[in-house]
């Protein structure tokens, strides 16, 4: 019976009587006495188990000031940190009137269609700010530029800064989760609070403040869940579940870095379910509504959310706009303002037509007069994600043997209509030249033909022809004709038998980080990269399309563009022929080897510099180093039958070490192998939960230690902290004037502060 209760515990809420036993906190000795979570003094030698600390006589003070303080510490203390976290967000944050980086805030406004890397919740919300400013969306914000008198883009300020501000309380109630004591949670706010690089990003109108905020939220209610695992199916129990679910369903369609918290929330869960599986006492049904619990609440409602957040997106952006390109072209036909409408419904030869690659990310079929710098040197033929007068291609009757071509204009003044299997030519409407392949290696993708644009109307020869193939056609069931927008087909090479294929390989400079486009000879069919449709079409001898013959599915609509911010984002690489300032490398993250300007640097600008205080981010990088080493030495003596803490302190310690190390390890290591070019705001959110780690092992390594002792190790971080915020500030509140005036703040050579 003695090894069932020391392997069933009845569990205690982490807070309840742990808050109860310090209800003097901050003011009274006999708090400061006991500050330490219960784990660390309810441990019965003799019984060998943990114990809940007998209740204590509270003796609140005198002083009816001091005596409120203390009864309501719980609350007051939160509140406090919240009232200056939110006065050092607003402060002075409409200093400068330009465009500080990436601030942005009009298209959803103007509710014109375009197209971003990142999921839309994030660029709702502030639209959603700027149409609480009054601001009529008609501003570019291109960076650097001023903002117009009629544009509140304080107000929008002070809503993005808000979700920053919340970061600091919700780091002091997490750290309260974890059961630290008042004075650790105090110093995981401060550092939050007073990091330089958290209080400039906030600041600006972009989206890392709200991932920032809900990725914290998600930590927080996992926490609180945690603390709620002896209370399975209780109504605080669902929740918070739910909470987290929802926090990870707004952190994903803020941006795709979410997917990192998602991924610690998941690797807790299978460990959670595993050690279910163990208890034996547990019941089969009880079992199974842990898994169903969690399948509703971390799997179905995030997704949820991420799919409303697109449903919102496609409600609010219909009007044509930038972004039509990247999306598919019945998609674009739905979009108010689109061209599409008058499009005429049947191809013919003769119409001049853009054609679009129907894989996911597929561009248009582009041409310009550059060439090909190796193989044939003809010009070169690449598929673009925007509207432009190099996609227009006329159909032209095919080449015969002798080079000629009929001009399959019928006497009667009809049409020939396209029709499955015919022979066709594309010519490049702007420059003449036709749609040619030839045996020549492509440039990028060398196992295959290159394409290019070569001849006119006169010169070719039968290289320039291909046959059409209808693929399916999603509106019509007859598939003799091609018609626009619905109609797939795939475009073969006559003499080659290689298919025309866009894959999503980006050229390099010279092809304008274009996509290539090959005649893929492996002749795969069902590879959507080698379907093709017609998206916009002119031809002045045929009627428009009817009303209402143009419809898209919003799943399909919601993969399309889902798979694009994908294609685009991994596009995002760094050019070796350009020298980028901004961009830094993950090793230079960690200690703040880098800074970034976030702005121009001229003396008559006010100038932002995002870098992190050194007082925050070196002890939270060594604090990650000192878990593992910690964790590492009490593991070795374990196994050598050595225990230095007991079990349930041990297992305290293990698993908030382990859940910060894996939120900082899931959250920064992924960037080394990302290909994409990476910035320092992207070590942010890996940043928060090393900040958590230095007042967790602070504790931890001075609890047996005296109070005195104590409180001199975190009243010293606390002035560190404060000290130097107070010199840094002005690298996150704006600096006036000529830079060198602030060049006493550049501790470190790799710093371009003053260069």
């Amino acid at each position: 019976m003695d090894n069932l209760k020391r392997r069933h515990p009845v569990p205690q809420p982490a807070s309840n009587h742990s808050e109860e036993q310090h209800s003097e906190v901050i003011f009274h000795s006999q708090y400061e006495a006991s500050s330490t979570p219960h784990i660390y003094s309810a441990y019965d030698e003799k019984q060998k188990l943990y114990k809940q600390p007998a209740q204590q006589h509270l003796v609140y003070s005198s002083n009816k000031y001091i005596a409120f303080c203390q009864r309501y510490h719980r609350v007051l203390i939160p509140a406090a940190l919240t009232l200056i976290s939110f006065w050092t967000r607003f402060r002075k944050i409409g200093w400068s009137n330009i465009v500080v980086w990436d601030e942005f805030g009009s298209h959803y406004l103007q509710h014109e269609f375009y197209f971003d890397v990142h999921p839309p919740l994030g660029k709702i919300l502030v639209g959603l700010s700027g149409w609480l400013a009054g601001y009529d969306g008609s501003f570019g914000f291109e960076s650097g530029h001023t903002y117009p008198e009629n544009l509140n883009y304080t107000a929008m300020r002070v809503f993005n800064a808000f979700w920053g501000a919340l970061l600091v309380p919700l780091a002091y109630l997490t750290a309260r989760q974890f059961q630290m004591s008042y004075k650790a949670s105090i110093l995981a706010a401060m550092m939050v609070l007073f990091d330089t690089a958290y209080l400039c990003i906030s600041r600006f109108i972009l989206l890392d403040s709200m991932l920032l905020f809900f990725t914290s939220l998600t930590l927080y209610c996992l926490s609180v869940f945690h603390n709620l695992r002896g209370e399975p199916f209780s109504e605080k129990w669902w929740a918070w579940l739910a909470a987290t679910g929802f926090s990870l369903g707004c952190v994903t369609s803020v941006k795709w870095v979410g997917l990192f918290v998602v991924a610690l929330v998941g690797l807790y869960t299978v460990e959670d379910l595993w050690n279910m599986l163990g208890d034996r006492q547990m019941p089969k049904k009880t079992y199974v509504t842990h898994w169903l619990a969690r399948i509703s609440c971390l799997i179905l409602l995030p997704i949820s959310i991420y799919l409303f957040s697109f449903v919102l997106h496609f409600a609010i952006l219909y009007r044509s706009g930038p972004g039509d390109a990247q999306m598919s072209s019945l998609f674009q036909a739905r979009l108010v303002g689109n061209s599409f409408e008058k499009n005429p419904l049947e191809i013919a030869y003769g119409s001049k037509v853009t054609i679009k690659n129907y894989g996911y990310g597929g561009g248009l079929l582009h041409s310009h007069i550059q060439t090909y710098p190796e193989g044939s040197k003809q010009q070169q033929v690449t598929c673009y994600h925007y509207k432009d007068d190099n996609n227009h291609w006329v159909i032209r009757p095919p080449r015969h043997n002798d080079g000629s071509s009929n001009l399959f204009e019928p006497e009667d003044g009809s049409v020939v209509f396209i029709k499955d299997g015919d022979v066709v030519r594309l010519m490049h409407n702007p420059t003449g030249r036709n749609l040619h392949s030839h045996p020549i290696n492509a440039p990028i993708t060398s196992g295959q033909w290159e394409v290019s644009a070569y001849g006119n109307e006169t010169v070719g020869d039968l290289q320039d022809n291909w046959r059409v193939e209808i693929v399916n056609d999603v509106a019509h069931n007859d598939k003799s004709r091609i018609r626009s927008l619905t109609t797939r087909f795939r475009l073969r090479h006559t003499q080659l038998n290689c298919l025309l294929t866009a894959n999503n390989v980006v050229l390099p400079q010279w092809g304008f980080k274009q996509v290539e486009v090959i005649c893929d000879k492996r002749n795969r069919e069902d590879d959507p990269h080698t379907w093709w449709n017609i998206e916009e079409h002119w031809n002045d001898k045929l009627p428009p399309a009817p009303k209402n013959a143009y419809k898209s599915k919003f799943l399909h609509d919601f993969w399309h563009l889902n798979v694009a911010m994908w294609t685009s984002n991994n596009a995002l690489i760094p050019d070796p022929d350009k020298e980028d300032i901004l961009s830094s490398t993950p090793t230079e993250w960690p200690l703040a080897s880098v800074g970034l300007r976030m702005c121009g640097w001229a003396d008559d600008i006010i100038k932002f510099y995002l870098l992190g205080s050194p007082a925050v981010w070196w002890p939270s990088f060594f604090a990650v180093l000192i878990f593992v080493a910690t964790a590492g030495f009490y593991i070795i003596r374990m196994q050598r039958k050595i225990f230095d803490l007991p079990s349930t302190q041990w297992e305290h310690f293990f698993f908030v070490g382990k859940t910060l190390f894996l939120g900082w390890f899931l959250h920064y290591i992924p960037f080394f192998i990302m290909g994409r070019v990476t910035y320092l705001h992207h070590y942010f959110p890996a940043l928060y939960f090393t900040i958590l780690m230095v007042p967790f092992l602070l504790e931890h390594f001075t609890a047996n230690r005296s109070l005195r002792i104590q409180w001199a190790v975190f009243g010293t971080m606390y002035a560190i902290v404060i000290g130097v915020f107070i010199y840094f500030a002005p690298v996150a509140y704006g600096m006036a004037g000529p830079i060198s005036q602030f060049s006493g703040r550049r501790w470190l050579k790799s710093w371009n502060l003053t260069d």
